[in-house]
């Protein structure tokens, strides 16, 4: 079914006046996020959620290794983290802000935009968060099927698109690269989806494409290719050109070699998926155990997108972008930074 477009400055909005309504109650809400910090105090150790994405996607499964990897090694009395499926990055971002997650995957780039109001946030910043660390780069991916007349971003007019969840990174830069090609809400029939759901609507028939920010190669799209004759869009040069003027996604080109259906090199975008963490509920401590945790036994992930996740890429889409404490501390113990 063809789901409504949702806005998320209205579910901003709502946290704002929750925030609001319980700083009268209380009578000192200013600089939460900093007098949390200095107290030191954290949430409840034992009830911490990791906000992941659609079940479908490479948040999710690799989520889950991740909170495994945090709760199996981490010392902290207590301590057990859930990851929890969740519309991916930019929703994790208000559900740190409503109080409702601790720790959030996102892509680097609605992170930027929820610190200045800009983007999905317009009219709203969001501060309390920090960066926690580089987990791998996110390439778009849209797929489509041999057969279906589709060979330009230019030919989805008309066509039924899983352009993501509201929220995430991928329908961001879904609306992006079509608003790259002319093409407008309306002018194509969109479902608001995960990758996980549309796939299998694209081996039914009953789904013409699908914009997906994903690991590469994405487990995803090698089982649609089991069942169908699958292919990759390209972007042109010109809306390369134009999504890197009008964004700080990087254009990317996806090797022939990453699929065994690929016969050549496909252009495409990239960016970063991070994990970021609540300033409010973190504390400087738990931030630093979380952080060092994770990237001490990295290597216990059997995800492939796991790979990515070493301190030589830990600041990789840090870059504007504050640092938890705690994470801060253990890049600097580890000479990460200066």
């Amino acid at each position: 079914m063809k789901k409504k477009f949702t806005s998320m400055f209205a579910v901003l909005l709502t946290g704002t006046l929750l925030l609001a309504a319980c700083g009268d109650t209380t009578g000192n809400n200013d600089n939460t996020a900093e007098n949390n910090a200095n107290a030191g105090t954290a949430t409840d150790v034992g009830g911490l959620q990791l906000g992941t994405g659609s079940t479908g996607g490479t948040y999710y499964p690799l989520g889950q290794e991740m909170a495994t990897v945090i709760n199996n090694n981490i010392d902290v009395d207590g301590f057990d983290l859930s990851a929890v499926s969740s519309g991916a990055s930019v929703d994790n971002i208000v559900r740190i802000f409503q109080g409702d997650m601790d720790l959030g995957m996102t892509v680097h780039l609605p992170a930027l935009d929820a610190l200045t109001g800009d983007g999905e946030f317009e009219g709203v910043a969001i501060d309390n968060f920090g960066f926690m660390g580089h987990i791998y780069p996110e390439v778009m991916q849209i797929a489509t099927t041999e057969g279906s007349g589709i060979e330009s971003i230019a030919d989805l007019e008309g066509a039924s698109v899983a352009i993501g969840p509201p929220g995430s990174g991928t329908q961001a830069a879904a609306k992006l690269i079509l608003e790259a090609y002319g093409l407008e809400d309306g002018d194509y029939e969109a479902y608001e989806e995960g990758f996980g759901d549309a796939a299998g609507r694209i081996q039914d028939g009953t789904l013409d494409a699908s914009f997906g920010l994903l690991g590469l190669p994405d487990g995803s799209i090698e089982q649609i290719a089991l069942q169908r004759d699958v292919k990759l869009i390209p972007l042109s040069e010109k809306a390369t050109s134009y999504i890197e003027e009008n964004s700080g996604y990087e254009a990317f080109t996806i090797p022939a070699d990453s699929y065994d259906f690929l016969e050549e090199d496909i252009q495409a975008i990239t960016a970063y998926a991070i994990l970021v963490g609540s300033l409010d509920s973190i504390d400087d401590d738990l931030g630093y155990e979380i952080t060092k945790t994770l990237f001490e036994n990295s290597g216990d992930i059997s995800h492939s997108q796991g790979s990515h996740l070493t301190k030589e890429n830990a600041l990789n889409g840090s870059e504007g972008l504050p640092l938890h404490p705690g994470a801060e501390r253990y890049f600097e113990e580890e000479g990460i930074t200066q």
